[in-house]
């Protein structure tokens, strides 16, 4: 049977930085294990990774991919119309009946006259949308040519409207309509127009493996002006604040839906994965095994160069429902004298209970510094201590050969 499963663990260090913050500018918190654990949040950790522009990043795979926006229908519809050459009084009544029927009723402003209501769509939506750049294309082509015909903006509107059907079928032949992004990471509408995606890539919050290390930082910003003779030359300074920092090694963990990935990609039926081409969706597995060893999901750049590599990945291909490493950290970590090498410890144990108590049938890889003979009794010898490029071209090529 073919392994339905990608899994990816991975443990990165960050020195006194903030990279997640809370509503009132705070580390990002979670308890867990009776203590309370520093937290990147899987939202943040997932935008890092979508957006990075490099030879790793998911835009090297030159698949078209999703826009996330409230503006999407204004920036991507109607002012590229007008640049056309067409009349606003005929591209607002186009885009607004576009609005209407793709995404139900946004946010109006009305004005009466007389005894008759007047309302007016806004063309910046009340709620962030989630468009692929193949529908959004289609859109656009759609306005164009209603908008080059029409006689009036009230007979264009009409015709958008008479169209839907016509308009929804199109948008459901088109292969990734909803772009790359949402291929990987989902998307939830409430459009009978848009097609629902569920996430393929699941990603948990990211925690430390021991309990929170923090502290207030007290910083001034100094006056270049401030002279000798000014009253105020004793304190010199222009801002004094603070800001909490922290440091902590975080435990990460990514699972990859194989089925739904490729169903998702190629367009295929959930059923039909198995005979479907599988290249795209190794691609892209291959990328994410770099994202997650290598993009930091850091804040506060200026002042804290919150950049690191993972110190560990380990890469897993099964048939059984996946389950978080995490548990091995519900004790939290000591820091001395090797917070590293104890976290492999305290891995490496619980991964042994868990087989003795369960047995495994995933194989596994694990790229990774320090002491990685620790691995040694809960992975093949041969994939022990590789080097990242190889584990995830181990892993891709997994699913590549899935039949």
């Amino acid at each position: 049977m073919s392994d339905k499963f990608v899994q990816i663990h991975f443990l990165t260090s960050y020195p006194a930085a903030l990279l997640n913050r809370d509503d009132a500018g705070f580390a990002k918190r979670i308890p867990f294990g009776g203590g309370e654990r520093l937290r990147i949040s899987s939202q943040c950790l997932k935008r890092h990774w979508r957006v990075f522009d490099g030879a790793i990043g998911l835009k090297a795979l030159n698949v078209p991919g999703s826009i996330r926006s409230r503006r999407t229908f204004e920036e991507c519809i109607r002012k590229p119309l007008l640049a056309t050459g067409c009349a606003d009084s005929t591209v607002k009544p186009v885009v607004d009946a576009l609005i209407v029927e793709i995404l139900g009723k946004s946010k109006k402003s009305a004005a009466k006259k007389g005894k008759e209501e007047v309302a007016s769509v806004e063309a910046t939506t009340s709620q962030l949308t989630v468009l692929g750049k193949p529908e959004v294309d289609y859109l656009f082509s759609v306005a164009q040519g209603v908008c080059q015909k029409a006689v009036s903006g009230e007979s264009a509107a009409k015709e958008v409207k008479d169209r839907i059907k016509e308009i929804k079928k199109n948008l459901s032949a088109i292969k990734m309509a909803a772009g790359l992004d949402a291929a990987l990471f989902g998307r939830m509408v409430t459009s009978d127009i848009l097609a629902r995606g569920d996430a393929a890539v699941h990603v948990a919050h990211a925690l430390t493996v021991h309990e929170e290390s923090c502290e207030s930082d007290y910083f001034a910003a100094i006056d270049d002006l401030l002279d000798a003779d000014n009253e105020e030359k004793a304190l010199k300074s222009g801002h004094i604040n603070s800001v909490e920092l922290t440091s902590g090694l975080y435990y990460g963990y990514v699972v990859v839906d194989v089925p739904l990935l490729i169903s998702n990609l190629e367009g295929c039926k959930a059923t039909e994965w198995r005979s479907a081409d599988k290249e795209l969706a190794a691609k892209v597995v291959k990328q994410l095994v770099h994202l997650v060893a290598k993009v930091s999901p850091g804040a506060k750049l200026g002042s804290t160069a919150p950049y690191s590599y993972a110190s560990m990945v380990m890469v897993e291909s099964g048939n059984e429902q996946p389950r978080t490493l995490a548990n091995a950290f519900l004790k939290p970590v000591k820091q001395s004298p090797d917070l590293l090498e104890n976290s492999y410890v305290a891995l490496t144990n619980y991964m042994d209970q868990m087989q003795n108590m369960y047995g495994n049938s995933n194989e596994r890889a694990v790229s990774a510094i320090g002491n990685v003979a620790l691995f040694k009794p809960v992975i093949d010898k041969d994939k022990v201590g590789i080097s990242l490029d190889s584990a995830a071209d181990w892993i891709a090529s997994k699913v590549r050969s899935h039949a």
